[in-house]
């Protein structure tokens, strides 16, 4: 038999090809465009939105500073020597730690490894003892990346305040919607019960608003206002304009109704008198046109000209366009009346179906 193969432990930074590529941009960066106060600001931007953690923020400031300044100005060199355990002491974290943020840092491009030979931080002189170069955590890919780091940095804050905006119309609605129900709790409790299920249905469906999409949050508020507004309409008093249209003719012109005296004021059964082409309403008996007798007078009308353009055709009741629709009572709607009642909720009853007010009118 042979001998086993023994498989040596790999040595040596893992490189990835993302690595390789900033390393390859920090190789041909042109420092003295950014100074070493700008990529402190940066890396604070950075942690602000939330780009890098606040270890990896304070290890990357530490990195900076550490670094002199005159190494910013053209022809120098901004790699930083210092070993893990004393970056450690700077930030009170151990040696270990410090390898894995630096590692981090690496991958998120902010930072390069300029490495020796036996992978130690030092720096290189020259024969007048200056120092000519260095081994360690190399900063100029953060140089060359400044103005693509800048400008994520500026997206992300605008993102941050819209979602913040969105989050906070949220809020608003929930508390608003939340409110409305509470306060009508005097009315049908079916009904109120099924939209406080829907509203905590949302609720716990965004939970913190702050971890949601700006996209999202828009789609829970508009649902959130819509059902508050259900509720408002469903603990609404009579209003005068309701109380006008039940006792107002609506079969006249420009809101009056022309007094005059009947021609045939004697006969004993003044069909014209109570109808609601009547035009003339001195009598008790007589009164205003009611709604009842003018749907029935506009459903003459309609049946004859349908009959005339379409004999095949047959009536359909307005009990039985409500039977037809039975999920409407869930928000909230009573049956109509009369058709004049149905065609005011009508273009809320679309907007619940989805239909445009352009298609509607069509």
């Amino acid at each position: 038999m042979g001998e086993p193969t023994q498989h040596k432990r790999p040595t040596g930074r893992r490189m990835t090809k993302e690595r390789a590529d900033f390393r390859r941009l920090a190789q041909s960066t042109e420092v003295g465009t950014v100074t070493r106060g700008q990529l402190a600001v940066l890396a604070k931007n950075l942690m602000t939105v939330g780009m890098i953690t606040t270890a990896e923020y304070a290890l990357l400031e530490a990195i900076i500073t550490t670094a002199k300044a005159d190494a910013f100005d053209k022809g120098g060199r901004p790699i930083v020597y210092k070993s893990n355990r004393q970056l450690g002491y700077d930030i009170n974290k151990s040696p270990g730690r410090i390898s894995r943020i630096l590692s981090r840092l690496y991958d998120l491009g902010l930072v390069t490894m300029q490495d020796s030979a036996n992978f130690r931080r030092y720096p290189i002189r020259d024969g007048e003892g200056d120092i000519a170069d260095a081994c360690g955590i190399d900063l100029r890919v953060l140089i060359a990346r400044h103005q693509e780091l800048d400008q994520l940095v500026r997206q992300k804050r605008e993102e941050i305040r819209v979602r913040d905006n969105a989050a906070r119309r949220f809020r608003d609605a929930l508390r608003a919607a939340r409110y409305a129900l509470v306060s009508s709790t005097e009315r049908g409790e079916v009904i109120l019960g099924r939209i406080g299920a829907r509203v905590e249905k949302i609720a716990a469906f965004i939970g913190s608003a702050r971890y949601e999409t700006a996209q999202v949050l828009r789609k829970a508020t508009m649902l959130l206002e819509w059902l508050a507004d259900r509720l408002r309409d469903l603990k609404r008093p009579p209003q005068a304009s309701d109380l006008d249209a039940n006792m107002t003719c609506t079969d006249v012109g420009n809101d009056m109704h022309i007094q005059i005296t009947t021609p045939k004021p004697f006969e004993a059964r003044n069909y014209e008198r109570r109808s609601a082409n009547a035009e003339q309403i001195s009598s008790i008996r007589a009164g205003s046109a009611s709604k009842g007798d003018f749907e029935t007078s506009l459903g003459s009308r309609s049946r004859q000209s349908n009959r005339q353009k379409h004999p095949q055709l047959s009536l359909v009741a307005l009990e039985d366009v409500w039977r037809a629709t039975p999920s409407l009572a869930e928000y909230g709607y009573n049956p109509p009346r009369s058709w004049a009642d149905l065609d005011r909720i009508a273009p809320k009853l679309c907007r619940i179906a989805g239909v445009s007010d352009d298609a509607r009118q069509l």
